[in-house]
């Protein structure tokens, strides 16, 4: 059995609270170290496990039912499929039995249990499981398939891997109101406005009015998850963020050049125009004020909603704001 030892301790308690700047850079120190000590022994590259990783504390932390993470590590195993579903013991941590009942938990740090609390074992356990499809690219996806049966996870995970990747580290912070702070700009909360066209809805989203042309950035870093025409929203950019959130940009007058689905993008780089398009068929334009159209939306994991922008596009402007200063 491959199993791996660190010097740390293994859990650490949950925080209620934001964590300080110097804690959340311990944390994530403590687990880049467990991610590459996972890569060593099982030949999987360490940035699947950190966005495995990062799509399940987020998943976690969108539902009352799944208890918050306990230690550094956020994988989540439910009772059931740790120990096994045949297992009248859904606390057991015997390796042997645990095995033999059909259970995926096993002992990561060779202290001859699979404690489903500990971070070492959870990350061999899930490496394990990686395994027994295929260590390269293609089969981590079938066993992502396997594992979590929805493509929209899968998407996420490999994203969030992709960003990782890319940077080398997993600390990636940082934002962007979407319009240039000194631009001539006005935006008011209307998430949840009744809108007529194309039928009855509501508006899923902030309207942000600007000059045309008016540069668009991204508001994070992020994965280019949609891009192209909507009848409803014109020109139109879809960003998947590290927190399982997905930015929906509309009404563009165009995108930057070279600009393609699957790109990464990160806070401030210039994507598109404010516009009007949208209301018909590809190219139409002018039914409206030029504005942009803000929209967010979060995946728990097993759906997805709209929830009102607004907070955080307030939040981003006094940040931009305050570094002009």
């Amino acid at each position: 059995m491959l199993f791996f030892s660190l010097c740390f301790s293994c859990t650490i308690s949950s925080q209620a609270a934001p964590l300080s700047t110097e804690d959340e850079a311990a944390l994530n120190t403590k687990r880049m170290g467990l991610y590459q000590q996972m890569e060593a022994v099982s030949s999987i590259p360490w940035y699947y496990f950190a966005g495995i990783d990062q799509y399940e504390r987020n998943v976690r932390r969108s539902h009352k039912d799944i208890p918050r993470e306990k230690g550094a590590i956020a994988i989540y195993y439910s009772p059931e499929k740790w120990a096994g579903s045949l297992n009248p013991k859904l606390n057991d941590q015997n390796p042997l039995t645990i095995s033999l009942l059909g259970g995926l938990g096993k002992d990561g740090n060779g202290d001859g249990k699979a404690d489903q609390l500990n971070d070492e074992d959870m990350l061999f356990t899930m490496a394990n499981y990686i395994q027994t499809f295929g260590t390269s690219e293609d089969y981590i996806k079938i066993a992502l398939w396997s594992y979590y049966h929805r493509a929209k996870a899968v998407d996420i995970i490999l994203g969030n891997a992709k960003l990782f990747k890319t940077y080398g580290r997993i600390d990636l912070k940082g934002t962007s109101f979407p319009v240039p702070i000194r631009s001539n700009y006005s935006y008011r909360s209307t998430w949840g406005d009744a809108r007529g066209w194309g039928g009855r809805r509501i508006h899923e989203g902030t309207d942000i009015f600007a000059d045309y042309g008016v540069p668009v950035k991204s508001p994070c870093y992020g994965i280019i998850e949609l891009k192209g025409w909507n009848k409803y929203g014109g020109w139109r950019i879809g960003i998947r963020d590290l927190n399982n959130n997905y930015h929906y940009l509309a009404h563009l007058s165009g995108f930057a050049k070279d600009l393609k689905t699957g790109q990464i993008v990160e806070p401030g780089m210039v994507i598109g125009g404010v516009g009007s398009s949208g209301y018909g068929p590809p190219g139409t334009s002018g039914k409206f004020p030029p504005h942009l159209h803000y929209g967010m939306y979060k995946d728990n994991g097993r759906n997805e909603w709209s929830f009102d922008p607004y907070p955080q596009l307030r939040s981003w402007e006094r940040i931009d704001r305050q570094k002009k200063k």
